[in-house]
């Protein structure tokens, strides 16, 4: 029968055949050199032997999730990646960082749960898809893919079965039933508020979006201030939670809950009402509310000022300057507000025509509009104190606004003077000065008087406020989750019944012209309420990428449920998360959002606790070597640079700067870890990740590092190929099955004290704040103590530690310690990675001899063994009698002998 023959019966086709041969007599070769011992040629393959376990551990399944409740849980979580198609070392890092912590807590018998999914939705595979020309799904189901085979490379313990991605049907219709919980709760609903607004793109943008020159980061846009109905989340209802419980998170470093509180931004003070005057300086109804944490400063104001996009901006526009100021406004808005509230901002501003009255003295202040107030911050009006605040006064000398000293600091020399800089004061130091009937008090009883008074008049209140405001979750865009809300004329917003969900994205073709392609869809658009059954309009925004991922790690424990978001109990069983690594880069947003979504589930009974990690580890960025063009800054990728030990730019030969900065795609310096996996494999990769620098330190790229690992690995190697010759095996570890000391000789018991020593070392490294490099410092000590040894110990010692050695190495080198086990071990059948941690002999770290140095008039000459024991008196005996003491002293009786116990004896002569 011919091959086209067989093709066409077995419905495969010649390409699906070759690759069935080409599999099978690659698995044939690995099963044969297992059989004939590959270690004994004393050649360390990481190629052969990665592959051979990454088949073994698939089929397997070895890494399977217990579904059993029995036992201690243990959840290890990676925040999940964008699917950009191509991993770099970064990624690697995080993976690898999060698997060690899964596989020592699977050897130490807990249950684990180490999965991985895809942040899937989002701008950039939207934009890829409308360069390319094709569906955003097609795009990042292709890269979900890629990325998929490369993970699968690096020998992670995932559980791929609970794999999930953003931007499936399953997942998403689960996420818009979390929103109507957030609906159904009243912190779901939608306002007009002021975005920025890219009129090329015709999508809203965050402020990290757009450039100090106010232009899109994408398009080049300049940015537009428009006001746009979106929908918001009540995450300010959440502020003093999020904040106060912060003190729980004693496991998250001090820096990100410092990160997060600052970004809260609580503040504790008062709001005060200036009443504004018409043009014939007459009271009006109409008032001007200001916060301020500092009310023992109200003396102090000598004028008031407004963000641009102030609601009563607009309304105090005085006729006769309304043009200029409605021209400067505009101009205001243009620009990219990101760092208005900085000290060093160039402060801009125009006096809008108008006054309020000072509600204690009766002068009148003017009212101005500034770039440094920003319309979310407070009330979005401050009351200018000059003397007192560094933003103000160098706006107040810059447009020649009065200057008003009110706090005597003690460390002033001219409190009534102030010209050159404010005045400072700190806490309650310092006594109220031109402050009235307040004069003379201290800041802290100035301010509760000044705030009795506010009340009793009815002009003033205490107050506390947020920087935080509510999340902006609506995008114009199409590669979203769809907002599950109808508009209806007569029933106004109106959600999707929970039985209609998931609301799916429609195929549709994106033209690149910008804005959302739904609401150009009104066969997708155009849907009967379901309240009263008239026409009504499909909400056209999707839902902004961090809703996605701000729930997805409590969809891991049930993944496969089509009934409900999460079984309760199984959710309860696993979280929340021990153990969560990610990038610094999310320290605010992602996590704070995620507490957010936790509190609030909390509060609707579908959990029972109100903190999602237990313990996070944000890991250090990954640097590589990266080269710029000096004179423009532009980055060139170092395939185009022919010379890198002289690295010219090939364009206009100017020599290349060269600084280690993040990899990434933009600056050209990404290594591939595909490139390095092939030269040198997937454990050296991990080992170098490892220990290069402590987890949450960056780490600078370098090649000959790489090579340092894979050194000591082929070292590993040879020591257990020299343990085989011997005919060593290993057994199960059991804490019945210790080797007494009594039994060894000196050689063999310091072998186990180094051993055991290890052993301690190593599991408090990879206990709570992990620290890998130590932990594998630690390996590299006892491959060498035992490399010296492992042919004159005996067997029992020799076995102990090898496969010490081997099972602590594990979790680091999987692939290289499932080898080397299989070869070693009695029990073919049984994994490295099922065995269980080595367990501590106290008593084999005990100490019978010590070393002692021996110094002749104060230089080291030698050295000797003691019983640890010995008093003064044998160790002098035993100095004397010493080699070293025979050579130097030469029958010279000593002067005297200097005993420092347990360390040195110094005989001067």
């Amino acid at each position: 029968m011919t091959d086209d023959i067989a093709s066409k019966r077995l419905g495969l086709t010649r390409i699906t055949i070759t690759k069935l041969i080409s599999d099978f007599t690659s698995h044939y070769f690995e099963l044969l050199t297992v059989s004939q011992s590959p270690i004994s040629q004393n050649n360390y393959q990481p190629a052969v032997i990665e592959r051979r376990w990454q088949r073994n551990w698939h089929e397997k399944n070895f890494y399977r999730t217990s579904n059993s409740s029995h036992g201690e849980s243990f959840y290890a979580l990676s925040m999940f990646p964008y699917p950009s198609g191509k991993l770099h070392m970064g990624h690697v890092r995080n993976y690898v960082i999060t698997d060690v912590i899964a596989r020592v807590q699977r050897m130490r018998g807990k249950r684990v749960l180490h999965p991985m999914g895809w942040d899937a939705f989002g701008l950039p595979a939207e934009n890829a898809a409308i360069e390319r020309g094709i569906d955003p799904a097609e795009w990042t189901k292709t890269n979900i893919s890629q990325m998929r085979s490369q993970l699968d490379q690096l020998g992670l313990s995932i559980d791929w079965e609970r794999e999930l991605s953003t931007c499936d049907e399953s997942y998403y219709q689960w996420t818009q039933w979390l929103f109507l919980q957030f609906y159904e709760a009243g912190l779901a609903y939608q306002k007009e508020a002021t975005v920025n607004w890219d009129p090329i793109d015709q999508t809203v943008l965050a402020n990290e979006q757009v450039n100090t020159d106010g232009r899109s980061w994408r398009s080049g846009a300049q940015v537009e201030k428009r006001k746009l109905r979106q929908w918001f989340l009540k995450i300010t209802n959440y502020a003093e939670r999020l904040l106060n419980d912060l003190d729980h998170l004693s496991h998250w470093p001090e820096r990100v809950r410092t990160m997060q509180a600052n970004w809260i931004g609580r503040s504790k003070g008062a709001e005060f009402k200036f009443y504004i005057l018409d043009k014939k300086d007459r009271l009006t109804d109409q008032s001007i509310t200001v916060f301020t944490t500092r009310p023992d400063t109200i003396y102090g104001v000598t004028y008031l000022t407004l963000s641009v996009d102030h609601e009563l901006v607009k309304q105090l526009i005085h006729n006769d300057h309304k043009n200029v100021i409605a021209s400067f406004c505009q101009y205001l808005n243009s620009q990219n507000k990101k760092n208005y509230d900085s000290v060093n901002q160039p402060k801009q501003g125009i006096f809008l025509g108008k006054y309020v009255i000072h509600p204690l003295t009766g002068k009148k202040l003017p009212i101005w509009t500034a770039n440094y107030v920003i319309s979310d911050h407070g009330t979005g009006a401050v009351m200018g104190v000059p003397a007192h605040d560094q933003r103000d006064f160098v706006f107040a000398r810059c447009y020649g606004l009065p200057i008003k000293p009110v706090i005597y600091n003690f460390d002033d020399q001219n409190p009534k003077e102030c010209t050159d800089e404010p005045q400072n004061f700190s806490g309650n130091c310092g006594n109220l000065i031109n402050s009235g009937p307040f004069d003379g008090l201290t800041i802290k009883d100035a301010s509760d008087c000044i705030m009795n008074c506010s009340k009793n008049y009815g002009w003033g209140y205490p107050q506390t406020t947020y920087k935080l405001h509510d999340w902006l979750i609506s995008r114009q865009r199409y590669w979203g989750c769809p907002i599950p809300i109808i508009h209806c004329e007569k029933c106004g917003t109106v959600p999707i019944p929970i039985s209609d969900l998931p609301v799916t994205l429609p195929k549709v073709s994106i033209s690149g012209k910008g804005g959302s392609p739904l609401s150009s869809i009104p066969e997708w658009t155009e849907i009967n309420c379901p309240q009263c059954g008239q026409k009504a309009q499909r909400e056209t925004d999707t839902m902004d990428t961090f809703i996605c991922s701000s729930w997805y790690f409590l969809r891991y424990s049930d993944p496969l449920n089509t009934e409900e978001v999460f079984d309760k109990e199984k959710v309860s069983n696993w979280l929340p998360v021990n153990h969560y690594v990610g990038g610094i880069e999310h320290a605010i947003l992602h996590l704070l959002y995620s507490r957010f979504f936790t509190k609030v589930l909390y509060d609707r009974g579908l959990l029972n606790f109100q903190e999602p990690f237990i313990r996070l580890l944000p890991q250090g960025m990954v640097q590589g070597a990266t080269y710029r063009v000096p004179s423009t800054g532009a980055y060139i990728p170092s395939e185009q640079i022919p010379d890198l030990s002289n690295p010219i730019d090939p364009v206009s030969n100017e020599p290349l700067e060269i600084i280690f900065e993040k990899m990434s795609k933009s600056k050209g310096n990404g290594v591939d870890p595909n490139g390095v996996i092939e030269t040198f494999g997937a454990d050296t990769a991990r080992m170098f990740i490892l220990f290069k620098a402590p987890p949450g330190k960056d780490l600078e790229w370098n090649e000959s590092d790489v090579e340092g690992q894979f050194r000591f690995l082929q070292r590993v190697w040879k020591l257990v190929d020299t343990g085989l010759r011997r005919g060593i095996k290993v057994h199960e570890f059991s804490s019945d099955q210790q080797t007494p000391n009594q039994e060894l000789s000196t050689v063999e018991r310091e072998v186990r004290r180094s051993v055991h020593a290890t052993i301690a070392a190593v599991t408090e490294d990879l206990d709570g704040e992990v620290q890998f490099n130590t932990a594998i410092a630690e390996l590299m000590k006892l491959c060498n103590a035992l490399s010296s040894v492992i042919d004159s110990v005996s067997e029992l010692v020799a076995s102990e530690g090898l496969k010490t050695l081997i099972t602590l190495l594990a979790p680091f080198s999987p692939h290289l310690a499932e080898e080397l086990w299989f070869q070693l071990s009695s029990e073919k059948g049984m994994s490295i990675h099922a065995q269980p941690w080595p367990i501590l002999d106290p008593s084999a770290l005990v100490q019978e001899e010590i070393n002692i140095v021996i110094q002749i008039n104060g230089k080291v000459r030698g050295s000797l063994k003691a019983p640890i024991s010995a008093d003064n008196k044998m160790l002098e005996e035993l100095a004397l009698t010493s080699d070293a003491a025979q050579k130097w002293l030469k029958d010279k009786s000593p002067k005297r002998i200097i005993v420092i116990p347990r360390k040195l004896i110094n005989i001067v002569a």
